[in-house]
This record gives C-alpha cells, sequence and structure tokens, in this order.
C-alpha cells in the first residue's frame, strides 16, 4: 500500500541528499573518518611482498621457501610469519605468535629499565630537638629509600644558638645509623658542613661512590 505523502512532499535541500561535510572527501584527498595506521614495527603476514624468505625457529625446518610456502606453513601451525631481518636476502622470518612476541618484547624493555634506574638521594632532616615520634617516622622513610636503591642524606639543621649542641646531632645521627643497620651502610661518619651536620647513607651491599 502506497504512504500517503505530507503536504509539501518532494525535495527537501535538509533530506538525504549529498551534504557538504558529510562522509566524502575532504579537499586534502582523505575521507573525514580516515585515519593513517601507525607503521608496524615487523612486516607479517601478507605484508611481506619478497618472493622467498629464509625461514628459522625450532618449530620449522630451516632453509629458503617461497613466501607463500612459508605463509601457508604459519597458518596450518595458527602463528605469523614475522619478518625479523628485513635487510639480507633473502629476508629472515620466523613463524611465531606475534602478539605474543611483542607482549614479551615491551615486558623485558619495562625490566631493563627498571634495573637501569639511576639511584637518587633522599635528604632526611633532622634537629638537636627530635622527638622519638619524628625520629621514628623519618627512619621508616629511609628505609623505604634505601629498599628502592637511592641513598640516604641524613642531616641535623643548627639553628641559632642550637649550633652549640653538635654532639647532640651527632648522638642522634650515629642512633640513625644503628636504626638502619640492617639495610644500609654508613658511608662516613657525621661531619659538619657548615650549619649542618650530615652523615651518607647507602643500600646495603652497594659499593661506596656507586
Amino acid at each position: 500500500m502506497a504512504v500517503p505523502q505530507k503536504p509539501g512532499g518532494g525535495f527537501r535541500p535538509s533530506g538525504g541528499g549529498f551534504r557538504p561535510g558529510g562522509g566524502g572527501f575532504k579537499k586534502d584527498g582523505f575521507r573525514g573518518r580516515f585515519v593513517p595506521r601507525k607503521e608496524a614495527e615487523h612486516r607479517i603476514n601478507h605484508f611481506i611482498r619478497v618472493p622467498q624468505v629464509r625461514l628459522v625457529g625450532d618449530n620449522v625446518e630451516v632453509g629458503i621457501y617461497d613466501t607463500p610456502e612459508a605463509l601457508k606453513k604459519a597458518q596450518e601451525q595458527g602463528l605469523d610469519l614475522v619478518e625479523i631481518s628485513p635487510n639480507v636476502d633473502p629476508p629472515v622470518c620466523k613463524i611465531i605468535d606475534y602478539n605474543k612476541f611483542l607482549y614479551d618484547k615491551k615486558k623485558k624493555e619495562k625490566e631493563m629499565k627498571a634495573k637501569s634506574k639511576v639511584s637518587e638521594v633522599k635528604e632526611i632532616r633532622f634537629t638537636p630537638n627530635t622527638d622519638d615520634h619524628d625520629f621514628d617516622f623519618k627512619a621508616r622513610h629511609a628505609e623505604n629509600f634505601l629498599k628502592e636503591g637511592n641513598k640516604v642524606k641524613a642531616y641535623v639543621q643548627f639553628k641559632g644558638r642550637a649550633i652549640q649542641f653538635q654532639d647532640r646531632g651527632q648522638l642522634l645521627l650515629l642512633k640513625f645509623a644503628e636504626r638502619l643497620a640492617e639495610i644500609g651502610v654508613l658511608e662516613n661518619l657525621p661531619k659538619m658542613e657548615g650549619r649542618r651536620m650530615l652523615a651518607m647513607f647507602a643500600p646495603k651491599g652497594k659499593k661506596k661512590g656507586g
């Protein structure tokens, strides 16, 4: 049954015809929703366009294969044909799970980055009148810093007439060294620098100056 038309029916500019700014091509020749894909780190599967490849790995007989044949072997195993050495003739490929390969590679890089972390020097500040509660609080922070592989510079700040209590500052730093003895090494005895008495601690097992 024909659908009765509304009065005034016919061509409407806002209808389904061509609309400027729609999904057509832009001035630069690309569609509005087109997003260029990031170039892959390796060529895989049908992106390997050379006629022959050299297959290596534990799950194949090492040798030179026509690329379609190598790709078929990868498909039979439910894996990917991955080009690992593109600058030789013929390129070297492996049959592997590419997603797992990228995951393991990223994980290894992350672990190496963590191991190569440069240690920092963390400062802990005391006064000659630091009470036991504040001492314990700062000692716990120092323990965490040392466990993370950082050095700790502990110092007692003397202000005004407090400079006369240097012996009190020295006892406090030696007490601090005793508290950290299980995880930290006192690199030098407490010494004065200006109006501060300081001592440097390193994580246990870390050589002085490391």
